[in-house]
């Protein structure tokens, strides 16, 4: 890991925790040459969910764009945002147990 103080390539490893949720690695380094201590995060990249369109156009998964169309179908009811984003978390979430990584949307 490159050092972002002096650029020295070699660093050692201080504390490694797991970050919020089970999909990061927070680990403290500290540069060999400098001695200074940076603070780096790793995870999973994944390959994208495709939501198959009506018109077969292929797009990917976008969490944003479920929560702007509940957003806008419930503007004029008593629905609390925090509300919404739990659905758009269980959406989500049946999204990645799915073992298909197109989906469709009807």
């Amino acid at each position: 890991m490159k050092c972002p103080f002096c650029a020295h390539i070699d660093d050692k490893v201080i504390d490694s925790r797991e970050g919020r949720g089970g999909d990061t690695i927070r680990r403290r380094r500290e540069c060999l040459k400098c001695s200074r201590r940076f603070t780096t995060y790793e995870r999973i990249d994944e390959i994208p969910y495709m939501v198959i369109k009506k018109d077969g156009r292929r797009e990917r998964f976008e969490r944003q764009k479920i929560l702007q169309g509940l957003l806008k179908a419930c503007e004029k009811r008593p629905v609390a945002t925090p509300k919404l984003e739990e659905i758009v978390d269980e959406i989500e979430g049946v999204v990645h147990e799915a073992s298909e990584r197109e989906l469709t949307t009807t």
